[in-house]
């Protein structure tokens, strides 16, 4: 028993000092990523979330599916998911959960912290005061939890600001901005103007299930009354929940830090509004047996403060896909802006405008240029309003949340602080090791000056060649036009055979496009164009390209649009092979081109993109001369995904064993080997409500095995879903030869490997 007599002064909370070399305030996927990504590096975390669960607006209190560059396979970004942390987050949620249970995935975002001895985890936890030992060094911050009743006092070197808000930069003294700035300032074409307003809003979902009998429904007092407040409110169906209402956004008019909860209310009164019309205004006949299942019970909130850098992104480096010495992330979701008046607004529910490829971040937007050991992550890094249009999505906080994790890992390794890194020889380092970890910089590659890989002889028992791809698949009807995306070599003429089927004679229009920067995947350069004559019936197609390529890069085979003619496709599926089509994808403004305004600075182009599986499947055709672009010297070109050419090894298909195997001429230590295999960087794998056709990518290697030249199995591993393995022996290994023997995925899918490095 406990028990204390009443005294005349007031009690105080019990107070935890906590030290540790770095303390991320923030538990969204930006301060996840950041803290895994430094405590694998060996340095103690202090995670710290104001909220009972991870993920912030991707966790099951929001339910906002997570995306970044590949926008819904809506954009031409090619093979663009964010890799490292982030994207073995997201495949380990497709392999568990690809139905999209966000209560799932609740569950995995905190098994993969928990799982990190390194970090100490501060649920329900919410930073409110900071110490600092000069003008521009924090020494410790604040924080409150209101389960416990427990005051900590978070001691470190570094700190991370990951919280959105921006509550460490904030009361550190940090510079920061909110709201819009103007055309001026930075010379955007897209900054918005007054009437459009200055900031994006809040938002809330619903979900809703089918009980299985009629369900009544009263709606509470503070609902909204009059529907047609809504100026959409003809767009609501029974048939959508979730984050399909997005456009359910309130707040772009008010302070979305002050005033987040009367926000909320208004939140409050349009989603319980719209569940009264749906239920009671009689125009919905099938809602008689649903209910609400789920109500939101704080925002998902989009943007309030930004902090400044020592540079600031903007429009034009998003647009014109600027390279920076200190490229350290990438992004390529849409400039995404949306009217202040949200759902009241008469204006469509967002603006948004794609650049022809994804762009770099440079890490000097992940500092503090005022605060000497203040790095950010997430929504409130260095950028303008309109590049935080693209920035803000959750995939490319995470992805920069990764740059911080290393960041501060070498910080303290070095003896560093944040702007000591910014030297480009520090720069190099930071590069070299978020690459090892699969983070794939745009235009740097894996340095292979340490790789035993790159020093040993490499031998494959067979290689991909690809001089066709089988006539065995569906007819592909040309309501819309298609397109075969593939790695060409320079100065080769191609020459290809198609099957097509015509309903009656017409004539066949075949493009060979490239795209004007080769590493992207927008077809606006002409290179050949032809017509086929077609006469009625299945027939053979012959098409022979005179015009080459002056460089390496892929190329677009296109035939466009003709309703009376089908081509025949192919269920073979290889990596870095992929067809696309010319369709449309409304809700990331794809119509098929993109025709932005006038002065808007955007370019007009046009859009082809995947289809998801099981559809999507390879064109047919006959290719001369083949694709010999498959080697087993890929695997130590630098490169972990397709990027203007395929960058793997991929394995004959007839080979029933395929393996590979490494020689060096004096025996070497082996401290690790690590492997990144193909897990379709093209899928987008949004992580809640969507769900999947798979829950393991067909195009990664399940099974494989590290043996000696003996033959004795030194590592084995089964049922693989992962992009990136490593084998580490328990005390080193030494040898002068290594082979992996690798089974193919599936009977029309051949195993492949991207990079293997050893050190």
């Amino acid at each position: 028993m406990k028990k204390e007599i009443a005294f005349p002064g007031k009690r105080e909370n019990v107070i935890v000092m906590l030290q540790s070399d770095l303390v991320v305030v923030g538990g969204g996927m930006a301060g996840i990523c950041t803290a895994i990504t430094a405590a694998r590096r060996g340095i103690r975390v202090v995670l710290v979330q104001d909220r009972p669960v991870l993920g912030g607006n991707g966790s099951s209190e929001v339910r906002l599916w997570i995306l970044g560059a590949t926008s819904h396979m809506g954009n031409n970004n090619r093979w663009a998911r964010e890799g490292g942390v982030i994207d073995e987050i997201l495949v380990e949620n497709l392999y568990r959960n690809k139905e999209g249970n966000p209560v799932i995935f609740d569950t995995i975002l905190l098994e993969k912290v928990r799982e990190e001895t390194n970090i100490t985890l501060l649920l329900n936890t919410m930073v409110y005061d900071l110490e600092k030992s000069a003008e521009d060094t924090i020494s410790s911050v604040k924080a409150f939890c209101s389960q416990n009743s427990t005051e900590y006092e978070l001691r470190a070197p570094l700190f991370c600001d990951a919280s959105g808000d921006g509550i460490v930069g904030f009361k550190a003294g940090a510079s920061f901005r909110m709201g819009a700035e103007s055309k001026m300032e930075f010379g955007e074409g897209f900054a918005p103007t007054e009437k459009y307003g200055e900031l994006l809003g809040h938002t809330i979902y619903f979900y809703s299930k089918d009980a299985g009998k009629p369900v009544k429904y009263v709606a509470p007092s503070y609902a909204l009354k009059d529907i047609r407040q809504i100026p959409r409110f003809r767009s609501i169906s029974t048939g959508e929940h979730g984050c399909k209402f997005w456009w359910f956004e309130y707040g772009g008019r008010l302070d979305t830090i002050l005033q987040s909860e009367e926000i909320k209310w208004q939140l409050w009164s349009v989603v319980y509004g719209v569940w009264d019309y749906i239920k009671n205004s009689g125009n919905f006949p099938d809602a008689e047996n649903l209910t609400l299942e789920w109500v939101g019970t704080i925002p998902g909130k989009r943007e309030s403060r930004r902090f400044e850098g020592p540079y600031m992104l903007k429009q034009q480096d998003i647009v014109h896909q600027i390279h920076f010495d200190d490229a350290v992330s990438f992004g390529g979701w849409a400039i995404d802006l949306h009217p202040a008046d949200g759902v009241f607004s008469e204006l469509p529910g967002c603006n948004q405008y794609h650049s022809k490829g994804i762009y770099s971040i440079p890490y000097r937007c992940y500092i503090s240029k005022d605060i000497k050991n203040l790095f950010f992550a997430g929504r409130l890094i260095s950028a303008t309003h309109v590049a935080f249009g693209t920035t803000r999505v959750m995939a490319t906080s995470g992805h920069g949340g990764q740059v911080v994790g290393m960041a501060a890992s070498l910080c303290h390794q070095m003896n560093l602080l944040p702007a000591d890194l910014t030297e480009q020889s520090r720069i190099s380092i930071l590069q070299q090791q978020l690459n090892l970890t699969g983070q794939s910089i745009p235009g740097v590659p894996l340095n292979q000056q340490d790789n035993l890989a790159a020093k040993a002889k490499i031998q494959a028992s067979g290689t991909f060649s690809l001089d066709g791809l089988p006539f065995d698949g569906d007819w592909h009807d040309l309501k819309f036009a298609a397109g075969q995306l593939l790695p060409l070599k320079k100065e080769i003429a191609y020459g290809f055979e198609l099957m097509v089927q015509a309903a009656v004679p017409t004539l066949l229009e075949a493009e060979l496009m490239i795209s004007s920067k080769v590493s992207n995947y927008t077809p606006d350069v002409l290179v050949e164009k032809q017509q086929i004559p077609l006469s009625e019936g299945i027939q053979q197609v012959s098409l022979s390209f005179s015009n080459i390529l002056q460089e390496d890069q892929y190329g677009f085979l296109i035939f466009r649009r003709n309703p009376d003619v089908k081509i025949r496709c192919s269920r073979s599926r290889i990596t870095g092979i992929v067809s696309v089509f010319n369709k449309t994808n409304p809700a990331v403004n794809n119509y098929g081109k993109q025709t932005p305004p006038p002065e808007s600075g955007f370019d007009a182009f046009e859009f082809w993109c995947p289809e998801r599986r099981p559809g999507g499947q390879n064109l047919a055709m006959t290719i001369s001369p083949s694709l010999n672009v498959f080697a087993p010297s890929n695997l130590i070109n630098g490169f972990t995904r397709p990027y203007i050419q395929a960058n793997a090894w991929v394995a004959d298909l007839n080979d029933p064993c395929p393996k590979i195997s490494f020689t060096w001429e004096e025996p070497r230590k082996i401290r690790s080997v690590i492997l990144f295999f193909d897990t379709d960087f093209d899928h987008p794998m949004e992580s809640s409500q969507m769900g999947h056709p798979e829950d393991v990518i067909p195009f990664c290697v399940r099974n494989y095995k590290i043996r000696d030249r003996s033959g004795h199995v030194l590592f084995v591993k089964e049922d693989n879903h992962q992009t990136i393995n490593r084998w580490i022996p328990e005390t080193g290994y030494t040898t002068n030869y290594l082979e992996i023997e690798c089974e193919h995925p599936e009977e029309n899918i051949p195993a492949s490997i991207f990079e293997i490095y050893i050190d």
